[in-house]
């Protein structure tokens, strides 16, 4: 099952801007079923945890401080081949270069502040899916 999850976050500030529900709503119609969801405010500790791969990149500190800055939604995605689909669906990480139509360019402000994290291989799928969400919490 691992291939075919995906795990995202509606990131605070588009939280904020009141984009979850067509950045959801986009979700939908690409053809990625919702398995698990979750609204809720990471604390600075919980958010360093979860970007712990990045402790020594000179961004994780900036990144740490933003996804604790407010309320995410965290979602477990399903479709086949989830990860790849999911990462070309949402586009560049930068939304200046992210192509038109996707999910980044459209709701994405900058490099940080680009809408939506996206899993970046099956096995950390798995990982962050575990993270925010038990087996019991799945559909």
């Amino acid at each position: 099952m691992s291939e075919n999850i995906t795990l995202t976050m509606i990131k605070p500030s588009a939280v904020a801007a009141g984009f979850a529900g067509p950045i959801l709503k986009m979700f939908q119609e690409g053809g990625f079923r919702i398995v698990a969801m979750k609204y809720l405010k990471m604390t600075a500790e919980e958010a360093g945890a979860f970007y712990e791969v990045h402790k020594e990149k000179g961004f994780y500190h900036s990144l740490v401080a933003f996804m604790s800055s407010g309320p995410i939604i965290a979602i477990v995605l399903e479709k086949e081949n989830a990860v790849e689909e999911f990462r070309k669906f949402i586009g560049a990480t930068d939304p200046d270069k992210a192509e038109p139509g996707t999910v980044r360019k459209v709701f994405g402000t900058s490099l940080t502040e680009n809408a939506v994290h996206g899993s970046d291989s099956d096995e950390n799928a798995t990982l962050e899916a575990a993270f925010f969400f038990s087996r019991l919490e799945r559909f």
